[in-house]
């Protein structure tokens, strides 16, 4: 199966528009790069966050210091780039919790943030050897499309494919986490599966 390659290599020349001082390649680029940072937020907070702040708040923030701090981003690829993106999310994130925990216990400590959420390897070593997105795609250039393809499934799908393939849950804590049964979650995981596969066969024409 063969993938439209648009989203990825639009973003290597908007990058490099941006930095030469366009500012309208600048917000494009910004654009097409919120989902993939939404995504990113939503596999580090975790369910205990969940009643304290909404992923989209620490998008939000995420990428309004990401256009004010732009001029300071010195790298020159996609890779850094959306490296660096993950770098100050995962700080942001990092801060939420040590408020967190300072206003709750008088301290606070560094927190692991969940596994492969921010790293090169975001969306590869998956939950198990059934073949998933991760393996539907070739390199890390491919994270944007898989981003905007998860973003537009219905929720219950985004949930299961978050839970799952990005946080590697087991199923049974996956079951625990959407109440439902294991059984339910299964089906519904490989319908999941089953229609992002399609969305992003659909780029491919």
């Amino acid at each position: 199966m063969s993938y439209d390659k648009s989203t990825s290599s639009i973003l290597a020349p908007l990058l490099a528009k941006a930095r030469a001082g366009d500012s309208a390649a600048r917000d494009e680029l910004f654009t097409r790069c919120r989902s993939y940072v939404n995504l990113v937020a939503r596999t580090q907070v975790e369910s205990w966050m969940r009643q304290k702040v909404d992923a989209s708040d620490l998008v939000q923030q995420t990428m309004l210091e990401a256009y004010r701090g732009f001029p300071q981003f010195d790298g020159g690829t996609e890779g850094e780039w959306l490296a660096w993106l993950r770098k100050i999310l995962s700080h942001n994130t990092q801060d939420f919790i040590r408020r967190m925990r300072t206003e709750k216990r008088g301290g606070a400590k560094e927190v692991p943030l969940q596994a492969g959420s921010d790293s090169e390897g975001f969306f590869h070593d998956p939950a198990s050897p059934d073949e998933t997105p991760s393996q539907m795609l070739s390199g890390r250039e491919r994270e944007i499309a898989l981003a905007q393809a998860i973003e537009r499934l219905p929720e219950d799908y985004q949930e299961v494919i978050l839970l799952r393939n990005l946080q590697r849950l087991p199923f049974d804590d996956v079951a625990e986490r959407m109440g439902r049964t294991r059984g339910a979650v299964q089906m519904l995981w490989a319908r999941a599966i089953q229609k992002l596969t399609d969305e992003l066969g659909s780029e491919s024409t």
